[in-house]
């Protein structure tokens, strides 16, 4: 047994927080003692994020501080960059040690000597070697956990580099995902997020090939069964996968809420094409309508991407146009990013930097206005609200089934509770505001 400290930070997404999770676990299961990562540790473990430039940069920025923190620790990289681009991540003076996207669940069999080597160590295997399932999942506020239920993805878009980071879509045995789901729910734990890369694609290399052993209907279904889970929420979802049987279930489940974030990317059928979309504009207007048919509460998220080579100021102006008319709730824009071995990437008619911050300053206003008309469609009515566990600058927050964003005046009495409200006035911070009077 060891007394060493250790300390995490993930960057990106979801996935990468109920991966941390599990590493943090496996760490404290070996003897050693789990810290927040602004204090002083012996061992730093980030997981990285490698999907725009940006974040690339985020983990070289982190890395210098951590090392300033304590100049003696190790730090080890682990995640997507550090499986994309482990020889350059070998080059930060900082980084002690760098595993790819298979070695990182064994982290701690690469920790014989604590002492910092003098070049960084470097075990990252190719991606096509990278198709075993690790489950994991998250706790990290008391009132929810992301649940892994799948990685990887076979899709090909052109401007991502996530199945040359994750590999293969592979899935674990629905038995292990309830089994995961229960273990959540006995730690008082309310609601559950699934995650993945393709969640939609569960099912395949369950296995260990490539037949889809169940469906992602047939897990959705089996976990709404799970007794003590008060809420689940499904993240991401490619629209082409989100069926319309499911749409279906959601609508009359026990436990699944009606949110749903489907990435959209373009509204321009051309460029969905260049982006090798397996969809177009039609199936997600199909998809969003009959949310809204079957639920007319329900909170639709959108991902957009703005500047893909060759979006002329027609194809945006199409894609701003459809999104304004379209009934969805909020928007998630990104800027279009070059990453290193996609077909995008060196793509004809590159889009200005100027004109895509400008484009994403439109989209940005747009989703702006989207939430706030659908936070006032919500008012007087009557939700369940899950208050989290934080005191944020005097109030206590949570989130309704349909993901509006509510805060009222501090009171620790209401952590981890699910209570009743009928939403009365959204505040200058953009939130719905509760007095206690209004709790049912």
């Amino acid at each position: 047994m060891t007394s060493a400290t250790v300390a995490f930070q993930t960057l990106g997404c979801k996935l990468n927080f109920s991966e941390t999770s599990t590493l943090a676990r496996k760490f404290v299961a070996a003897g050693y003692e789990w810290v927040p990562f602004e204090m002083k540790a012996d061992i730093y473990v980030i997981n990285t994020c490698s999907v725009t430039d940006n974040a690339d940069k985020k983990f070289k920025s982190l890395a210098r501080q951590t090392r300033q923190r304590n100049p003696n620790a190790y730090l080890i990289a682990v995640g997507c960059y550090a499986q994309l681009q482990p020889e350059e991540l070998a080059k930060e003076d900082s980084v002690d040690l760098v595993l790819g996207a298979k070695e990182k669940f064994d982290i701690i069999s690469y920790l014989t000597d604590l002492s910092r080597p003098e070049q960084t160590q470097v075990h990252a295997c190719s991606i096509e070697e990278t198709d075993t399932y690790v489950g994991s999942y998250a706790i990290g506020e008391r009132t929810r956990a992301f649940l892994k239920v799948q990685d990887g993805c076979d899709y090909k878009c052109t401007y991502c580099t996530i199945p040359q980071a994750r590999g293969i879509s592979r899935s674990d045995k629905l038995e292990n995902i309830i089994s995961q789901a229960k273990e959540i729910a006995r730690q008082d734990i309310k609601e559950i997020v699934l995650t993945g890369v393709n969640i939609g694609d569960y099912g395949k290399g369950e296995f260990g090939n490539k037949k889809h052993e169940h469906t992602f209907l047939e897990l959705v279904q089996a976990l709404d069964e799970v007794e003590g889970i008060d809420r689940f929420r499904i993240s991401s979802i490619e629209p082409n996968l989100l069926s319309e049987e499911m749409i279906n279930f959601v609508a009359k489940s026990k436990r699944f809420v009606p949110h749903f974030h489907m990435p959209l990317q373009s509204g321009n059928n051309e460029i969905l094409g260049q982006m090798r979309r397996r969809y177009q504009r039609q199936l997600y207007v199909d998809r969003v309508n009959q949310i809204k048919r079957l639920m007319p509460d329900a909170c639709i998220g959108v991902d957009v991407i703005v500047g893909f080579p060759g979006e002329s100021d027609q194809h945006f102006l199409e894609t701003y146009s459809f999104l304004v008319d379209l009934p969805v709730s909020y928007l998630h824009v990104f800027s279009f990013s070059k990453r290193p071995n996609t077909s995008a990437a060196s793509m004809q008619n590159q889009v200005p930097k100027a004109v895509i911050q400008k484009r994403s300053k439109m989209l940005r206003g747009l989703s702006a206005k989207k939430r706030h008309a659908f936070y006032e469609s919500q008012l007087q009515k009557t939700k369940t609200i899950l208050f989290e566990a934080d005191n944020k600058e005097g109030y206590i927050q949570g989130f309704t089934e349909n993901y509006v964003k509510v805060r009222m005046p501090w009171d620790p009495a209401f952590q981890n509770q699910t209570l009743q409200a009928t939403l009365s006035e959204i505040d200058q911070k953009g939130m719905v505001r509760l007095a206690k009077s209004e709790l049912v």
